[in-house]
């Protein structure tokens, strides 16, 4: 018997990689609360930045990963998402199980 729609094999996230990305999640938020927690960092906001765009960037790989709906383009170097969209994703991993 044949299927009438097409089915896709999609094998689940590897567990290990799933562990390394909420790792780096999580040191990624410990450094966005340290930068903002520092009134003396030297160029804070420009740390501040740095790392809010990794987070961004990060947090939207682990959508991807886990199968949450995402933009397809990744972000590039200079892009953070919009606070909105940032709290959306948290929302939706938190929701999945994931924590950091």
């Amino acid at each position: 018997m044949t299927w009438p729609f097409p089915t896709r094999s999609t094998r689940p996230p590897d567990p290990l990689a799933t562990l390394r990305l909420q790792v780096r999640l999580g040191e990624l938020a410990a450094e966005l609360r340290r930068v903002e927690e520092d009134p003396e960092l030297y160029a804070r906001a420009h740390h501040w930045f740095a790392v809010q765009c990794a987070y961004d960037a990060l947090l939207r790989e682990a959508c991807r990963l886990a199968g949450l709906p995402t933009d397809r383009a990744p972000l590039h170097a200079d892009q953070h998402s919009a606070a909105d969209e940032r709290l959306r994703e948290e929302l939706e991993l938190s929701s999945r199980g994931w924590s950091w």
